[in-house]
């Protein structure tokens, strides 16, 4: 597979996916939201875009299955032998969608081997695009603007640490996490954006120590670590990986550009 001409094409579909979603966005009277098993909101922006992504990747590579927060999941024991498939988030921070603050994001990673290798993250209302693809680099782009290279800053020692921590999950043990970094400035943010915060430099690390879905952080991992940082599992200090096993909750991670082991509980 060509990385490049699949991440263009990738960009395309995710697009198409995030104008469907600001046409919702656009009209209060389409604001119709049910609510999922796990009481997690669900509005007819994120079912438009699931349709959209899901047609299009499937158009894409009939052979490489998908696995997106909104569509019926494979069980494991089919799941467990795939090499390659495709993890989606049609609508990354429905909460920050419903609160109108525009920090949503439509998310779309390839995966091979239980590793991201491709990333494509998209906040529609910002224009605001992040993408990678291994061999390619990690860049940021405005609107249709020049796309410019990105990588994670170099934390020095007289400079306090910038945190990006979640706007709407803050947890008792990511305040205990800042204030043991000592000097720290903290910036709160919606959706996957966190993680590209980290991955453009504008903040050191981004300590997400409550729950998340592999569909959350896929796509912004593989622009994380194709800009240098590391999307580092809480308690080992491993990576985090994708569809390598049943359930598809992600572990307690740190985003960060270079880690403590400190950080780590090991």
């Amino acid at each position: 597979m060509d990385l490049k001409r699949t991440l263009d094409q990738v960009k395309a579909a995710v697009a198409e996916a995030g104008a469907a979603i600001l046409e919702i966005y656009s009209d209060p009277d389409r604001f119709e939201t049910e609510h999922k098993e796990d009481h997690s909101p669900l509005t007819a922006a994120d079912l438009a875009s699931n349709k959209l992504l899901v047609a299009r990747l499937q158009e894409l590579t009939p052979d490489i299955p998908i696995l997106s927060e909104e569509s019926k999941q494979a069980p494991w024991h089919d799941r467990k032998h795939w090499q390659r498939c495709w993890v989606v988030d049609p609508l990354d921070g429905t909460k920050e969608f419903l609160k109108r603050n525009d920090e949503f994001t439509v998310n779309v990673a390839l995966v091979r081997d239980h590793q991201p290798v491709l990333g494509v993250v998209y906040a529609p209302a910002l224009q605001k695009w992040y993408f990678a693809a291994r061999h390619e680099g990690a860049w940021r782009q405005e609107g249709r603007g020049v796309m410019d290279r990105i990588q994670v800053a170099e934390k020095t020692p007289e400079r306090p640490w910038k945190v990006v921590g979640s706007r709407s999950h803050n947890t008792a043990e990511v305040d205990a996490f800042v204030a043991a970094l000592g000097d720290a400035e903290l910036v709160s943010m919606g959706s996957s954006l966190k993680l590209c915060l980290v991955a453009d430099g504008s903040a050191d690390v981004y300590p997400r120590l409550g729950p998340t879905s592999e569909w959350d952080t896929c796509a912004a991992q593989a622009i994380v670590e194709l800009a240098g940082g590391q999307v580092l599992n809480a308690e080992t200090g491993e990576p985090l990986r994708y569809n390598a096993r049943e359930s598809i909750l992600n572990p307690h991670f740190i985003a960060c550009a270079s880690p403590d082991p400190a950080w780590f509980k090991r």
